[in-house]
């Protein structure tokens, strides 16, 4: 085998290029059997095989710096760079991040998993580089793609690039995804063959593809035809990227080495910043993958490798029990918009995106235009729903602060993936999301505990005013009689599960289920405490917050950020209605200020003493110490 070779990117250099192919093989066969086990972004990395060849072939890592945007697209890159042999640890505890990873390797710039940052990381290496002696700098190339180029703070590091005429080299991994098809696809024309009949006709079949796809805003759309217009004309992108004054190179076959290498090796040469423009296919030379139009083989779990499905059926998601309600509310009122960020499958909105295409808006991998154009909706009547992960939220929370919150509009945020996430490591964790809410005055902040809750929170948040959030789990959703339940809850009120006399535990959302089991064990030693269901976080039940400042011990259980978090917050309104001097001790659990890396959830969660044995012996060693 040539990939068994293959240690470093010295020994890639040295390969005949009769030989590339079959690496390139190779590595997909090795991508797509790794993935299929321990699942990973799929897609997008059989997409740029050639592409990773060809910059390892041209440039020298570590000496030249590859800055990778998004990261989801770097495990070629790992394999190349002395990482093949671990690949079967990959985003398991312990073994190789799902990102590149500075602690992994010299070869590894940034983490880069939240999109559209690598050119603003390439313009400020690129200026330090220019401070240096001329025989000490170094090349800095930037891999941009998988919808990057729909997020705005692209666009500010290429007029500052242009700007500076900074050496950055600019590599468009245009395979016309993000996580969804958003935009159409590239020509692979010249201008002077614009005017081509056959250009005309595949242009035409686009058009049609696009107004099949399940998705709103079609092409109908002005600013959707604006869109696709300006990124599908090679043309286009090229007039708008020299009008910002970086050179255009391209389009090339990104799946061509001898073409791919020589126009690097061109751009290489030249002055100022260049971009070139690499046409690539997602999921490429794997059928599955290639056909897969929502996003199942972007981000997938394990899979079978002839079908490109699961390998097992899974139980219902806490996704699947906010797309049921969303839709269904949407269908009922007109008023509702679902907003989402390039992520209408992964966000659980497909559904209602097919029975009211107009009442989805895709805005591509643009959180703060999101939110702010969420809140002018809310302005004129309408009630914006924004449906995204809650790792990317705090990309819009400025946003979220002044144009939602100051302004008070009713705009409803759905935090997905919420708390502890686990496979894709530190960068992914949701664990801001109720401490940046909570810093917004006027925000009703809610958190079920079950998938009835989430239902029910859901629907007094379409009718409620000013800012709202809804959080929730990655994974299993919990049904109300699994937590002992007969149904989910009233209003915005909290609710008592279990009295006890020895301490009051404030169990927010998914740390509900936990924080029973932990009193169980809790009654085996002798000790019996009160658990309640806080539901919603601001305003917090004033029941609630009684029972708790009249415990001796009140103990809060999150999953998120304890430091200014739900904790935090209700410790504070303890403490004012049971005055200074009088409120009973607080003990706050949730995760810590510290970076998590990449481990199953549950692993993590236990060894932060968030799972109902941590949880026991947090309270129990407060109660015994005392």
């Amino acid at each position: 085998m040539v990939l068994e070779r293959i240690e470093s990117p010295a020994d890639l250099k040295a390969l005949d290029p009769t030989e590339l192919p079959v690496l390139a093989d190779e590595l997909r066969a090795a991508i797509i059997a790794s993935v299929a086990r321990v699942g990973g972004h799929l897609g997008s990395n059989l997409g740029v095989v050639e592409l990773s060849i060809a910059l390892h072939r041209v440039f020298t890592s570590p000496q030249d710096l590859l800055l990778w945007d998004t990261g989801h697209q770097a495990y070629v890159h790992k394999m190349l760079t002395g990482r093949r042999a671990m690949f079967d640890t990959l985003r398991q505890a312990g073994g190789l991040s799902g990102y590149p990873s500075r602690a992994e390797s010299e070869h590894d710039v940034i983490e880069n998993s939240h999109a559209s940052t690598a050119l603003s990381w390439a313009f400020g290496i690129a200026r330090g580089e220019a401070a240096k002696d001329p025989s000490d700098r170094r090349q800095v190339v930037s891999v941009v793609g998988d919808g990057a180029l729909t997020g705005g703070m692209a666009y500010e590091a290429l007029n500052n690039l242009g700007h500076h005429r900074l050496p950055v080299l600019i590599v468009l991994n245009d395979n016309g995804r993000s996580y969804a098809e958003t935009v159409g696809r590239l020509s692979e024309r010249m201008s002077d063959l614009r005017t081509d009949p056959r250009y005309r006709t595949w242009r035409a079949r686009i058009d049609r593809v696009l107004a099949r796809l399940p998705l709103a805003e079609r092409a109908a759309d002005a600013s959707l035809e604006a869109l696709k217009q300006f990124v599908s004309d090679a043309p286009a992108l090229q007039s708008f990227v020299e009008a910002l004054g970086v050179r255009y190179l391209g389009p090339v076959d990104g799946h061509d080495h001898e073409r791919l290498e020589h126009a690097l090796t061109h751009a290489k040469r030249l002055e100022g910043p260049v971009l070139v423009h690499v046409l690539t296919e997602k999921g490429k030379g794997y059928t599955p993958a290639e056909t897969d139009l929502e996003k199942h083989l972007h981000d997938t779990s394990a899979f079978d490798v002839a079908t490109g499905r699961s390998a097992s059926s899974k139980p219902r998601s806490w996704t699947q029990a906010f797309s049921d309600t969303v839709t269904d509310i949407g269908c009922r009122r007109r008023d509702v918009v679902a907003v989402t960020a390039a992520m209408p499958g992964s966000t659980g909105l497909l559904p209602l995106a097919a029975r009211r295409p107009d009442q989805v808006l895709d805005v591509g991998i643009a959180e703060q235009h999101a939110v702010t154009a969420a809140a002018g909706m809310a302005h004129a009547g309408l009630t914006p729903l924004i449906a995204v992960y809650s790792t990317f939220f705090a990309r819009g929370f400025d946003q979220a602060n002044l144009d939602v919150g100051l302004h008070d509009e009713h705009v409803i945020f759905s935090f997905d993936r919420a708390g502890i996430t686990g496979d894709d490591g530190a960068s992914h964790h949701g664990v801001l999301d109720l401490a940046l809410m909570l810093r917004i005055p006027t925000a009703t902040v809610l958190a079920p505990s079950c998938e009835e809750d989430l239902t029910a929170l859901l629907e007094v948040a379409v009718d409620l005013d000013g800012p709202v959030s809804v959080r929730f789990p990655k994974g299993d959703a919990v049904a109300a009689a699994s937590l002992g339940l007969d149904g989910p809850g009233d209003g915005l009120a909290a609710r008592r599960i279990r009295e006890g006399a020895d301490a009051c535990v404030l169990a927010v959302g998914d740390r509900l289920g936990p924080a029973l089991e932990a009193a169980d064990l809790l009654g085996e030693h002798g000790l019996d405490v009160a658990v309640w269901d806080v539901r919603c976080v601001r305003p917090a039940d004033g029941a609630m917050l009684a029972a708790a400042a009249a415990a001796p011990l009140v103990v809060t259980v999150e999953n998120g950020y304890v430091a200014g978090g739900a904790g935090s917050h209700l410790a504070d309104r303890i403490v004012e209605l049971a005055g200074v001097g009088q409120a009973p001790p607080v003990l706050r659990l949730g995760v810590p200020d510290t970076y998590l890396q990449h481990a199953k959830p549950a692993q993590i969660l236990a060894e932060l003493g968030l799972d109902a044995a941590g949880i026991a012996a947090g309270i129990r060693k407060v109660l015994t110490d005392a």
